[in-house]
């Protein structure tokens, strides 16, 4: 019996690769980006592109990054993912250009139905528009979109869309006040 590799599931879930990838990656991830060792950026990129990510240029990536499906990876321009960011992307995920992941962000596409025996899991996709910036500790949760330039504090959660050139903060995370930008000099 032959076995389709690139149609690997647990469960209902489509993992979106085949078991040698996962596997493979599994130790990639753990050895390069998972590690203390301060590897070069463009070799991180490099490694991540090997596995399907599609990685703009300038894109930072700190230490001790964890990212669970890197095919299903889109990072745009300029990007910087501090140190112990996990991207747990279970469903994908997209950042726009200038966009940075502070330090222990985490970018959660999935949780479990616990209303349902089976316990299955409900996704959905994330994607952060130009500019955003998730400080420390923030968390994404499931199809949340953070429209372009809009921040998410310190230890704050955000459930649901963050709107264009706002700041949110809390847990859940609410309007805070607008971001307006100075000019430079001031």
């Amino acid at each position: 019996m032959k076995t389709d590799l690139s149609k690997f599931s647990i469960g209902e879930y489509n993992v979106g690769a085949g078991k040698f990838k996962v596997l493979l990656w599994y130790f990639f991830n753990y050895y390069f980006l998972n590690s203390a060792f301060p590897w070069p950026y463009s070799f991180k990129t490099v490694v991540l592109r090997m596995f399907g990510a599609k990685i703009g240029s300038g894109v930072v990536f700190k230490t001790k990054i964890r990212i669970k499906n890197p095919w299903r990876l889109t990072i745009g321009d300029n990007c910087w993912i501090g140190e112990s960011v996990w991207i747990d992307n279970l469903e994908d995920v997209a950042l726009g250009s200038n966009v940075c992941l502070s330090q222990g962000v985490l970018l959660l596409t999935g949780n479990h139905d616990y209303a349902v025996e089976s316990f299955p899991y409900r996704l959905g996709k994330i994607e952060l528009e130009e500019g955003v910036w998730i400080g420390a500790q923030g968390v994404v949760c499931p199809g949340v979109t953070c429209k372009s330039h809009a921040i998410l504090t310190v230890n704050s959660v955000a459930t649901k869309e963050l709107e264009a050139f706002k700041i949110y903060s809390g847990n859940p995370a609410v309007f805070v006040r607008d971001r307006n930008f100075k000019n430079a000099g001031e």
